[in-house]
């Protein structure tokens, strides 16, 4: 009886072993091991554009994302769309880091700050974040994400 204990104990620790190093290589093809890409930041601010350019980022890529506001008005930034394509590892702000288990509508700033925020696209598509209640185009970040 000890033999058959130990063989199904042996048995089972290579199990968890081969286990391990597969969802490590899994781990390893989505970024998660490598650092973050860095992203230009969002700039929340009085009549001020939130971004340059298009963000053209890869579905199943690790990226990181700054949202600055410069304090000049409390402004939101929100896109339910963008948020339900991706999976956000954490948002950072003042140093507190929030691992959301449901997902983020928006972000609000009453004060001048940064949110640090660490994602990965799981749909390719184009989505935006924008200021609520606005239309024009320079007060949305657009991300074109490709598969």
């Amino acid at each position: 009886m000890l033999n058959f204990v130990r063989r199904s104990f042996a048995a089972l620790a290579a199990a968890a072993v081969v286990s391990l190093v597969v969802q490590g290589a899994a781990w390893a093809q989505s970024g998660l091991i490598t650092r973050a890409e860095r992203l230009p930041p969002i700039t929340l601010g009085a009549g001020q554009p939130l971004a340059e350019a298009p963000y053209e980022l890869e579905a199943g890529k690790y990226y990181r994302l700054d949202i600055e506001a410069d304090g000049t008005a409390e402004l939101a930034i929100g896109g339910a769309e963008f948020f339900r394509n991706v999976w956000v590892n954490e948002v950072v702000i003042e140093d507190i880091e929030v691992r959301p288990m449901g997902g983020i509508d928006s972000i609000e700033f009453d004060a001048a700050g940064t949110a640090t925020i660490t994602f990965i696209p799981i749909r390719p598509g184009r989505f935006e974040l924008r200021i609520p209640g606005t239309t024009g185009e320079t007060q949305a970040a657009i991300f074109n994400v490709s598969g």
